[in-house]
């Protein structure tokens, strides 16, 4: 949970994840849905779907176990060099080097070492010198720790403490004063946007949902159906027998490599539920239950919860239908 997530946030998830999956096999054991619902917001949903396949072959072929050596432990579904010599250093205590981002920082700072850490001939000097400065085996917990803490809270990205620092005196880049141009950046890029058009089918306070690709975009989770062209939204909409969908403001979300600029179309069925499958009818009522992506969960929470569908069609702006929302600016905003 802690790769590319803040301790902050995974604060919140931890103990509910462990609360449902105590232990190796009953995660092996669970659904993958079911894996996805507990971690529906942490995003990166590919780390979710590699942790219940890295159990379930612990189960399979470990006894439900891990291997005791960064070597095997890097064989196992979602755990790369960095991961395995953590685990392999902190639970087994094997002399194993880590280089996360907040050790590449601090390497790249204490040794001057130009160059993006993303390159592998820059990369391949930061993993020699994490190599060169470990201790000896019975050391190798707490030193992995520190020069993790070091990286967290003193060496940070920007505004480095250094006055604070142990080993400031040896730094280069602080000897130097380049301790903000190092390590180097990638230059930015303009983060470029997509398009797509939502179906929000609604029937008896039920919403038609899809399951998506387990890879790509909310690998495995629930959605509504995604339409990259209106048109195609529209066909779909007279296979399930009704009139023209209803548009709502588009709204926004942002994902780390492009923004996904989405419009939602209410589409009210009446009479008897349509057949869905591949898709399925779920109540509204369960939608806090359901592995949906969080953008997704705001806005069914936005409609389940809002005021009657009447009142909400004799609204100029729909976006702003939802109680307690302000003007649409602040309802999009909300919604990111």
């Amino acid at each position: 949970m802690l790769q590319q997530t803040r301790v902050a946030t995974v604060l919140d998830y931890y103990p509910r994840f462990l609360q449902r999956f105590p232990d190796l096999r009953a995660l092996a054991a669970a659904p993958l849905e079911d894996v996805l619902q507990v971690w529906a917001g942490l995003g990166y949903y590919a780390r979710a779907r590699l942790a219940h396949a890295c159990a379930r072959t612990l189960v399979q072929s470990h006894r439900a176990r891990f291997p005791d050596t960064a070597q095997a432990l890097q064989r196992l579904p979602g755990i790369g060099p960095s991961t395995a010599a953590a685990i392999a250093a902190f639970c087994f205590g094997e002399r194993a080097a880590i280089l996360d981002a907040n050790v590449r920082r601090v390497l790249a700072r204490r040794y001057a070492i130009e160059g993006d850490p993303g390159r592998p001939q820059v990369l391949q000097q930061l993993w020699e010198r994490a190599r060169a400065l470990l201790p000896q085996a019975h050391q190798i917990g707490s030193y992995t720790q520190a020069i993790m803490d070091l990286g967290a809270t003193i060496c940070t990205r920007s505004r480095p403490r250094c006055e604070a620092c142990p080993v400031s005196g040896d730094c280069q880049a602080y000897r130097q004063g380049r301790t903000a141009e190092l390590p180097v950046r990638r230059p930015s890029r303009p983060r470029p946007v997509r398009t797509a058009h939502l179906l929000v089918a609604l029937n008896k306070r039920a919403v038609l949902l899809e399951q998506r690709e387990a890879r790509g975009l909310w690998g495995g989770l629930l959605s509504l159906p995604q339409f990259s062209r209106y048109e195609d939204l529209a066909r779909a909409a007279r296979e399930l027998g009704a009139a023209k969908p209803r548009p709502l403001a588009p709204r926004q979300h942002s994902f780390t490599h492009f923004t996904l600029a989405f419009t939602p179309h209410v589409l009210h069925l009446p009479g008897a539920r349509a057949r869905a499958a591949p898709r399925r009818w779920l109540a509204l009522a369960k939608i806090d239950h359901a592995a949906l992506p969080a953008p997704i969960l705001a806005l069914l929470r936005e409609l389940r919860d809002g005021p009657g569908e009447s009142e909400c069609r004799a609204q100029a702006r729909p976006i702003d239908c939802a109680p307690n929302r302000g003007t649409r600016a602040k309802a999009r905003h909300r919604l990111r």
